[in-house]
């Protein structure tokens, strides 16, 4: 390359590297350092805490696996007795609970990852590590949401699981 124009290219080079695609912005994580867990939103955390659902047993509820909360919303159409109202409550106060707990477990371990690196203590292993130990802690959040939509399911009976299905626009 011609020595005069090689300058002014690599200017270029640099300057291009820093166009954003959202209009000027710095970057597409601009207003989120000031998050208390940089990696979850507010909703985020607060879905973990509470138990939410957050679509962690779509592949149950969409295959006609009925979740307790949406069939006790539906009780009176779907003809549920008192003793299946009584078990699908209880089932999602002991299912409540334990998503809770799991996903408090969760906000923690994304709070130490947040910290490793907020105290630049973070390593190759340590975040290997951290971030091994927060996937399994998901898998127990989304394992306990998919396996309280299988006991729901087995406290109905067929008629009424199709009719929950029918209910939630799946059919």
């Amino acid at each position: 390359m011609n020595p005069h124009l090689a300058a002014p290219f690599a200017l270029v080079v640099l300057l291009s590297g820093c166009a954003s695609p959202h209009g000027g912005h710095a970057g597409s994580y601009a207003g989120q350092q000031s998050r208390e867990i940089k990696a979850l939103s507010e909703d985020e955390v607060s879905g973990y805490l509470a138990g939410a659902g957050m679509g962690f047993a779509r592949a149950a509820e969409l295959n006609r696996y009925p979740g307790p909360m949406h069939a006790l919303e539906h009780a009176e159409a779907l003809g549920l007795t008192p003793a299946q109202r009584t078990a699908l409550a209880d089932l999602m106060a002991r299912h409540k609970a334990e998503a809770r707990a799991r996903g408090a477990e969760v906000v923690r371990l994304e709070r130490e990852l947040d910290g490793l690196f907020a105290a630049r203590t973070a390593t190759p292993q340590g975040v290997d590590a951290k971030v091994a130990e927060i996937a399994a802690a998901q898998a127990r959040v989304r394992a306990s949401h998919l396996k309280t939509h299988l006991e729901a399911t087995a406290l109905m009976t067929p008629a009424q699981v199709e009719k929950y299905a029918q209910l939630r626009g799946y059919r």
